[in-house]
């Protein structure tokens, strides 16, 4: 295994043409299924299936994290220089032969070469995006390209994060990188939805008050915050540093050593100076994600409350039914020692989460509202206002 080259590009092209091949059949169901649909029609069932297949792919990248699948295949694009673990089947036995349980095992193999396969399909996906928008652009459609554009741009970083993954041996800075990369791929995929649907459908952004606005922008940053948290807890391994709740270890404030905890360049499980990180380390990382919990699970309570009251009725149910399901999944990997589904299932619902709020901030606006028995329509500021009227208007 020490033999085989870090880098081995010979098998990308065969990588790419099974990318290629696997991003036909997405391709050709909304081609044929929106056959009768203008091109920007197509471009947007097209964008909407891009973000569902990048949102399987984050939670299939948790899931290969989780299940230790991350050097499957320790090289890169390949496996052992080959398309698939089948060109591989005498390396993957002879490294199982020496460690049964990984970390190349044949199962692991499986799982971290589908990862591939579903990112080469995304990336693909979002390459078509890019040339297609930037084509209707010219043809007319109100849609700016700029956002596919920076999509595609950030999909090949993505895939560096994704080789250095690799070759960097499960560097802790580098696989949280890779989870924040593809949750931003959520959210400009779901910007892109956005604009589409303003283009097409015509519905014009809510208006909301600035007070509302802040507090969703507020959000979003700390929703951030936590997420970056939650890949530093996951890619250290520090879940089980805490094993009771609400206290940890027994104590309200745990002996921790957050600086060397928080020290981000540096190999998994040691220091920068090559020593073994302290349990202290851990606890640290635990807790401070703990902690900056409770205070977005507050501050997106409060939230998802503003919007209900302010007829902001499905983004509002959807928020609240998220927090719910991230605070019972989160509870279940301290006190039932860290299952699969769970693990897989929190990192699901932050990825959740942060669509659903950049979705808030697409479809809304500071601006004023008009109630109306059926919904919420835009009043522009600058148009006149009669006295009789004045009394159905309201500011968010």
């Amino acid at each position: 295994m020490d033999a085989t080259p870090l880098y081995d590009l010979s098998p990308g092209l065969r990588l790419a043409s099974m990318g290629l091949a696997l991003a036909a059949g997405p391709l050709a169901w909304v081609w044929l299924r929106h056959a009768g649909a203008g091109p920007a029609r197509r471009l947007r069932a097209l964008t909407l299936l891009t973000l569902f297949l990048t949102f399987d792919l984050v939670v299939f990248g948790a899931f290969t994290r989780l299940t230790d699948s991350g050097l499957g295949c320790p090289d890169w694009p390949g496996c052992y220089a080959s398309a698939s673990p089948l060109g591989a089947h005498a390396e993957i036995s002879a490294a199982q032969a020496q460690l049964p349980t990984g970390p190349v095992t044949h199962g692991k193999a499986w799982i971290e070469m589908i990862h591939r396969y579903l990112a080469t399909t995304v990336g693909v996906l979002i390459t078509a995006l890019a040339i297609g928008t930037w084509s209707q652009r010219r043809r007319g459609v109100p849609v700016h390209p700029a956002w596919a554009i920076a999509t595609f741009a950030w999909v090949c970083v993505q895939g560096a994060f994704g080789a250095l993954t690799v070759t960097m041996k499960l560097f802790p800075a580098i696989v949280s990188l890779h989870l924040l990369g593809g949750v931003l791929l959520l959210v400009l995929l779901r910007r892109q939805a956005a604009d589409y649907a303003f283009a097409l459908d015509g519905h014009p952004a809510v208006g909301i008050g600035a007070g509302l606005r802040r507090l969703l922008w507020a959000g979003f940053g700390l929703l951030w915050l936590q997420v970056a948290l939650g890949g530093w807890v996951s890619t250290n391994y520090a879940v089980l540093a805490c094993s009771d709740f609400p206290q940890c270890q027994g104590s309200w404030w745990p002996a921790m050593d957050a600086r060397q905890g928080f020290e981000l360049w540096r190999e998994l499980g040691l220091t920068s100076a090559g020593q073994p990180i302290e349990f202290a380390a851990l606890t640290a990382i635990h807790y401070v994600h703990r902690l900056a919990a409770y205070v977005v699970l507050a501050v997106l309570g409060v939230l998802a409350w503003r919007l209900h009251r302010a007829n902001l009725r499905r983004p509002a149910r959807w928020l609240g039914a998220l927090l719910l399901a991230q605070l019972l999944t989160g509870l279940s990997n301290i006190v039932l020692g860290w299952p699969l589904l769970a693990a897989v299932a929190h990192t699901a619902g932050a990825a959740a989460l942060l669509v659903v709020m950049t979705g808030a901030l697409c479809e809304t606006r500071v601006g004023v509202r008009l109630h109306d028995r059926s919904a919420l329509r835009l009043v522009n500021r600058d148009s006149p206002v009669s006295a009789q009227d004045d009394g159905n208007l309201e500011a968010a």
